[in-house]
């Protein structure tokens, strides 16, 4: 088998989208692959059904606002994830100073600075402990009290350093909508944190590398947005993966995977997942990253919909080969499951914080 075609079979059955591997439930997956984008949530809802056998949209609610297993928080390139709540409060640990540090710039560009920016965390924190879990609306109507201004990005950006800072998280959904609320009462600390420091690094590029792989340094550079000497230090540190065949994974496994998946932006490079000649019509530009349909890992198309009941519409790439029956088959199949795992929910009940 050809060098490349074996690294992306090998790739996309790490990440659960390719020779027919699938996860129980959502903890296992979120094991699996550590964290899933969720800048938005619903996307990372699919992302996980893509995964996961006879996933609903209740499951991945109840994990999140119910069991707790599962939380959304900025950790990777300061972007939405959803990661296991067994790691979450490492990776805030690892990320959460970095990104800060990164962010204080925009903030004194909004013209706030660290006084104000630290009154503003205090207010937040006072404000969800004392009134359940706020919206990010309601959260920014406390912060006018301090002359926030309501609208642009002031607001957001200081919610997202109280985040940050590890004094609130995201909680529970209301009406679809993210509320935050006290991190250490949403989860509670178990003890010492299992990684720290060097340690950190190294396991974070050990889960990438399992995850990911066949992977290098440079693409746990990019998908982690942590430095490059850094993560060469880590990568080494992690240890060689051994080289595994990709000779008997079954081929013909159709996915459709949603907007910004992990495996479209875990990598420097996309040669392994989409074809050249049509890598505007997975990222047209403006930071979009399009729900794609892949076979054994490779692209062979766009879809949209597949919300609110409707079917999911696939666009096949222009000029590409017909597909074939496996493949017209499977997305059928796909479609189906996409139209269950919404049909099968209801609107769960919010919980109450304690």
């Amino acid at each position: 088998m050809e060098r490349r075609t074996a690294d992306r079979l090998l790739r996309a059955r790490a990440q659960a989208i390719g020779g027919r591997a699938r996860e129980a439930t959502v903890a296992a997956a979120l094991d699996r692959v550590l964290a899933v984008q969720a800048q938005d949530l619903a996307a990372a809802g699919l992302g996980l059904r893509a995964r996961v056998t006879g996933l609903t949209a209740d499951d991945v609610q109840r994990a999140t606002d119910i069991e707790r297993t599962a939380v959304r928080g900025w950790f990777m390139r300061g972007t939405l994830q959803l990661v296991a709540a067994a790691d979450a409060r490492w990776l805030l640990a690892l990320f959460g100073p970095v990104h800060l540090a990164l962010g204080a710039r925009r903030l004194r560009e909004l013209g706030l600075d660290e006084a104000l920016s630290e009154r503003a965390s205090k207010l937040i924190v006072k404000a969800v402990d004392g009134e359940g879990p706020l919206t990010r609306a309601e959260l920014t109507e406390r912060l006018a009290t301090l002359g926030v201004e309501p609208k642009g990005q002031s607001a957001f950006h200081l919610i997202r350093r109280t985040a940050l800072s590890g004094l609130i998280c995201h909680g529970p959904q209301r009406a679809g909508e993210a509320t935050f609320v006290p991190l250490d009462d949403w989860l509670p600390s178990t003890g010492p944190l299992p990684f720290s420091g060097a340690a950190a690094e190294t396991e974070l590029a050990r889960r990438y590398r399992v995850a990911h792989g066949p992977s290098d340094a440079m693409d746990f550079a990019q998908w982690s947005g942590l430095r490059a000497g850094t993560c060469k230090k880590a990568w080494a540190a992690a240890g060689e993966a051994p080289r595994e065949d990709a000779e008997g994974i079954p081929l013909g496994d159709v996915r459709l995977i949603p907007a910004y998946d992990n495996y479209l932006v875990g990598y420097r490079g996309r040669e392994l997942s989409v074809p050249a000649e049509h890598e505007r019509r997975v990222r047209p530009g403006g930071g979009v990253i399009r729900p794609t349909v892949v076979v054994d890992g490779w692209a062979v198309g766009t879809w949209s919909g597949g919300r609110r009941g409707s079917d999911p519409v696939v666009e096949p790439f222009p000029g590409g080969e017909p597909f074939d029956a496996r493949t017209t088959a499977g997305i059928a199949r796909e479609s189906a499951d996409i139209a269950r795992f919404y049909n099968a929910s209801h609107t769960l009940s919010t919980p109450e914080l304690s």
